[in-house]
């Protein structure tokens, strides 16, 4: 069965990753353009627990928002050019074909030079990250897994966001799961283990931005509970006011200092600065959105 509006011919070059359900290779178009391709292959035995319980929901989820979003061909989502399914007695494949994207941010991050990336490349890679998603977020898609590993970057610069396992379609009445994004890039509201909003990503990417002057990631937490407070011995503690009623974490003055000065900022200039603070504010509902840091005057101003 294939999903995708005509089947691409390809051949297989080399495996390029593999993850908790399949694999990844680089491949090649047969015919056409000859383009390049990134082509996953998921593979599940279907046990009794499988058929009882339906396929792994993150597979499902992938395909249908890639095939949901291919109509808009936003330039800064991964394309999504066909998918297939073969059932077999007792087996399931599903193979996935997308665009290929020679590096991802964290590759392009090592690359750079010891002297770090010039400001506008930060402000072109940032610019189209929140392009990104202000897309998904207009259409009420939270990807809740944007770090540098799902953000690609071709050798011309463009910024794709790619790696959908984790995303869903946001409503306000939907119990989202609480154990999403991965640790260093995870917003207090998930640490604290409360609710969350499509504000999850922007606090992802705010940690991107300052990655992206760094070279380095800027909490690096072993564990939840360290995560948190190298978050608030960056941006402070927040009032108790602010804290989430519905928080695991009882309020406490010893949790961080309420008017830290991170050496960190010195390095940005006035509108990053605060553009920065923007994207790393505790209340979800109170933090910057994409379409928000976009007009911001890190990028409208010189």
């Amino acid at each position: 069965m294939e999903i995708g509006a005509s089947p691409v011919v390809y051949e297989l070059l080399s495996q390029i990753g593999e993850g908790s359900f399949g694999k990844v290779f680089k491949a090649r178009e047969i015919g056409g353009t000859g383009r390049l391709l990134a082509v996953k292959k998921f593979h599940s035995e279907l046990l009794p627990s499988a058929l009882t319980h339906g396929l792994p929901a993150c597979i499902l989820r992938e395909v249908a928002l890639l095939r949901r979003m291919e109509f808009f061909e936003h330039p800064n989502i991964v394309k999504f050019l066909d998918a297939r399914v073969t059932l077999e007695p007792n087996v399931f494949d599903l193979t996935v074909v997308l665009e290929y994207i020679d590096q991802d941010l964290s590759a392009y991050m090592s690359n750079a030079p010891p002297s770090g990336l010039g400001l506008d490349d930060v402000k072109s890679i940032m610019r189209q990250l929140m392009r990104g998603l202000d897309f998904l977020h207009v259409n009420m898609v939270v990807h809740r897994d944007i770090k540098p590993e799902n953000i690609l970057i071709s050798s011309s610069g463009l910024v794709k966001i790619a790696d959908f396992g984790m995303a869903r379609l946001y409503s306000f009445n939907n119990a989202l799961t609480p154990v999403v994004v991965t640790l260093w890039y995870r917003a207090p509201e998930v640490l604290l283990n409360t609710g969350y909003m499509l504000s999850v990503d922007v606090w992802s990417a705010g940690c991107i931005f300052a990655e992206l002057f760094l070279l380095k990631p800027l909490f690096r937490g072993t564990s939840e509970a360290q995560q948190l407070k190298l978050i608030f011995e960056f941006i402070g503690l927040p009032s108790e006011d602010e804290w989430p009623l519905t928080s695991c974490i009882a309020y406490s003055h010893s949790l961080g200092p309420r008017d830290p000065n991170p050496p960190v900022l010195d390095l940005l200039n006035p509108h990053a600065k605060d553009l920065l603070l923007e994207c790393l504010t505790f209340a979800p509902g109170r933090r910057i959105s994409p379409a928000g840091a976009l007009a911001h005057p890190f990028f409208t101003q010189e």
